[in-house]
Parts: C-alpha cells; sequence; structure tokens
C-alpha cells in the first residue's frame, strides 16, 4: 500500500473524537453494515490481528522506520498497557489500528475487516462507530459543558449512552454543566473519557491518558478507564511511558524499536487504586 502524504493528525482538527458527520442516511448505513460481522464470528475471534506491520516515513533520502514488521492480537474485553520509549513506534501502532494513518506494508485485521485496504471514508466510519479516542491533552469544546461536550459524540452515534450516563460512570455525575474552565485536569481528562465510551465503541485507544496528571490525579483517570473496561466489555489499549500502569492490564506490551520486546500476561491486575508513581 503507497506511503500516504504526511500531515498533521486528523485528531487535532476533530473535535468529536475523530468522528466526521454522516452522509445521507441510506448511504451511511449500507456502509456502516459493510463493516459490521455476524455476532457470532465476532466473540471467537480477535478484534484486532496484526501481521508483519511496518511503517517508513520518508523525507527526500532520508528513511525513518517507526514499525519493523509488528505482530500483535487483542480480544474482545481486553485491557492491554503498552510501554516504550519515545520513538518506539507504540504511538504510531496506535494511529494504524485507530484508522488515523496507515501501513508501509502489513496487515491490520479490524474482526475481519483490514484496514489497510479501506477507502478514506470507510475509515471514517470505522472510527465513528466502533473507536473511542483519549489522547494526553483533552480536545475540549472551552464554550462547552461537560454534557455538552459528550453530546458531540451522541448526537451522531448509532446506539449512544446518555451523556449523563457516561459522565456517572467516570464519576463526574455532579458536574455536568460545568465548563471546561471549571473542571480541574483530572475532570477534564475523565470528561474525555466519558465523551470516547459514550458510543459504546468495541475498542478504546488511549495515547498517555495521565502523561499530564500527577499521581492522585491520573488514579482517577485510570479508575474510570477500568470502570469502562469491565462495565461495557470496551477492548482498551494504553500506551505510556508510565511502567507503574502496566499492573492494572491483563497484558502488557513492551515496544522497542520499531518492534514487540515482550508481551506478558498479568496473572493478578491490580485495582488502579494500588498504583502510585
Amino acid at each position: 500500500m503507497p506511503v500516504k502524504a504526511q500531515g498533521r493528525p486528523r485528531w487535532l482538527s476533530e473535535a468529536s473524537g475523530g468522528m466526521a458527520m454522516p452522509a445521507a442516511c441510506g448511504e451511511a448505513r449500507s456502509e456502516r453494515e459493510a463493516l459490521e460481522p455476524m455476532a457470532a464470528e465476532a466473540n471467537q475471534q480477535p478484534v484486532f490481528r496484526i501481521a508483519g506491520l511496518a511503517k517508513v516515513y520518508r523525507s527526500g533520502d532520508v528513511e525513518v522506520h517507526a514499525l519493523r514488521g509488528v505482530d500483535f492480537e487483542a480480544r474482545a474485553g481486553e485491557f492491554v498497557v503498552i510501554l516504550g520509549p519515545s520513538g518506539s513506534g507504540k504511538s504510531t501502532f496506535l494511529n494504524i489500528i485507530g484508522g488515523l494513518d496507515s501501513p508501509t506494508s502489513g496487515e491490520a485485521w479490524f474482526k475481519d475487516h483490514d484496514l489497510t485496504r479501506m477507502s478514506e471514508r470507510e475509515l471514517t466510519l470505522y472510527r465513528r462507530d466502533h473507536v473511542g479516542f483519549v489522547f494526553q491533552f483533552y480536545n475540549l469544546v472551552p464554550s462547552l459543558t461537560a454534557r455538552e461536550n459528550v453530546q458531540l459524540v451522541t448526537e451522531i452515534a448509532r446506539n449512544p449512552m446518555r451523556p449523563e450516563d457516561a459522565l456517572g460512570l467516570v464519576d463526574l455525575g455532579n458536574r455536568l454543566d460545568h465548563f471546561p474552565a471549571e473542571l480541574s485536569g483530572g475532570e477534564q481528562q475523565r470528561v474525555a473519557i466519558a465523551r470516547a465510551i459514550a458510543k459504546r465503541p468495541d475498542v478504546l485507544l488511549c495515547d498517555e491518558p495521565t502523561g499530564a496528571l500527577d499521581s492522585r490525579t491520573g488514579i482517577r483517570v485510570l479508575e474510570a478507564l477500568t470502570a469502562s473496561n469491565a462495565e461495557l466489555g470496551t477492548t482498551t489499549i494504553v500506551i505510556t511511558h508510565n511502567a507503574a500502569i502496566q499492573d492494572i492490564a491483563d497484558r502488557v506490551v513492551r515496544f522497542a524499536d520499531g518492534r514487540i520486546a515482550s508481551s506478558i500476561r498479568n496473572e493478578r491486575r491490580r485495582a488502579a487504586s494500588e498504583v502510585s508513581w
């Protein structure tokens, strides 16, 4: 698959979490249905199947190998923490499985659908209907309340929660009508999580969700992530530099130099309240 021109990540300019407004109902419905596997099959297969994934960024004669033949699987309801230093390829990997970037080579499957062969419109529908994003910086709309920020998603999702229920799940039921400037950093991040889970996504992809937060505040954010994973069964993948977070995961994957260096399953998942940094 040819390498696409590099540019600013799409999520930076999409206030509703990497999603675009739908086209005519009939067209959107037919394309959306094309993305949905049979329910029975969905229970028997991985949510993600990645094989030989490679990504090369080119600038003139210079090549940067961000990913070098990554193989990976994630099952429904699994909570995976991906660790690695800056430049190890973990953010590039997350962007590709989230439909925000394309690989140079290799396979990236979401259930029965090959992300590498999807059109731009199909990727938009994939992000809108199946993926929730949480980033280090909250990307809330300053002029909207917490409830209204979540409604950005629920108004275009297929089967959304009520905004109040999503905010209640992250323990912000008493902050529904507060603006971002009236919320702490941790509260703003929990609004971002509520916005991401309100559409009931199959997967929740989190890029350094506690990176800008202190330990006490970060733990509240981790509690929100583990709650959504437990109560909604959302496959959750968190990338981070923070090794303390690994103990809350089902599985810990370490990236190094564009490859997966190790994948270890925790014998026991610790509660978010048991970790600190």
